[in-house]
């Protein structure tokens, strides 16, 4: 229980962007923007897939669900961000707040390992070709896609519900534009000895172990292209993976690189700013990625342009 000179908190205030208060009418339009044109990428990806028969590869199904985690993850983030921008800072219920890091953390970590998940499909392909359509059959994938949201979530949901027994007593000032695990963990007045057991335990089973499965499986890919003995079947090869590779590189960077920077005393500025790279720069760099370096992707896109245009 909080003390008699303290009161439990039952909001937050997010400072956002205070800092840049100015310049907040051009910033709220750029992450308008970002938003519309991420929503509008992934959705277009999503539906291509879905529409298009000859896109009914495990390949693009995988990229169907990164879209759609894509979609969670923006969504849960930036209306939100963009009420604290044009509010010069908002308030969040104490629930919304946890909910809003619970969805934001469920599908970050989904995204890890659809993008491991992606990694051993392409491995398959490029390592045992002759046997990848008996491997990674409808089953098979439709298995892995379905663990990855289910556990992403359910381990999340054992962390959230470790936070919401913290107490947050006085100070309900979030110096961020939303609701991430380190403001919260500095406000609370309990022990959280636990809870950053818990995400030490979280981090090495769904971050760190699942990256290091991609560098392995990155490791067998470059050693099978290299045994290759014309170069333009490496580089064809190569291609099957590279918008994969890009997308692994994007997002285990941006994560090493957010939390890997300490996020206390004078250093929460750098900090926020990181976050927009998981948040804002990845899920509006995907699509384009998934899209412009995939040839079939974009002979399917010119198919329907044409459609359209004729109809």
């Amino acid at each position: 229980m909080c003390g008699q000179n303290k009161t439990t908190v039952m909001e937050f205030f997010l400072v956002g962007f205070g800092h840049l208060q100015h310049i907040k009418n051009v910033i709220f339009v750029l992450f308008l923007i970002v938003y519309l044109t991420t929503i509008t990428g992934n959705m277009l990806i999503m539906t291509l897939i879905s529409t298009s028969p000859r896109l009914h590869t495990p390949m693009y199904f995988f990229i169907c669900n990164l879209s759609a985690c894509e979609i969670f993850i923006t969504t849960t983030i930036m209306p939100n961000t963009l009420y604290i921008l044009w509010g010069n800072g908002g308030f969040m219920s104490f629930y919304g707040c946890i909910t809003q890091h619970y969805l934001g953390a469920s599908s970050g970590t989904v995204e890890g390992l659809l993008l491991m998940v992606m990694a051993y499909d392409r491995h398959l392909a490029i390592c045992n070709p002759l046997r990848y359509s008996s491997i990674m059959n409808i089953n098979t994938r439709n298995h892995l896609v379905a663990w990855s949201w289910v556990v992403g979530f359910t381990v999340m949901s054992t962390l959230t519900i470790t936070i919401c027994h913290l107490q947050f007593c006085g100070l309900n000032t979030i110096d961020h534009h939303f609701c991430d695990l380190a403001p919260l963990l500095q406000l609370s007045t309990s022990e959280t000895s636990l809870i950053e057991m818990e995400v030490l335990f979280i981090t090495i089973s769904l971050s760190i172990i699942p990256f290091i499965l991609i560098i392995v499986s990155y490791i067998s890919i470059f050693s099978t292209i290299l045994r290759i003995s014309s170069r333009s079947g490496r580089q064809k090869t190569f291609s099957t993976c590279s918008s994969h590779l890009a997308s692994v590189s994007m997002y285990c960077g941006s994560v090493f690189i957010t939390y890997m920077v300490p996020s206390q005393q004078n250093l929460p500025k750098i900090n926020k700013v990181l976050s927009l790279l998981y948040t804002v720069v990845i899920p509006l760099l995907n699509p384009i990625i998934y899209s412009l370096r995939n040839q079939e992707m974009m002979d399917c896109f010119r198919h329907y342009i044409k459609l359209i245009s004729v109809g």
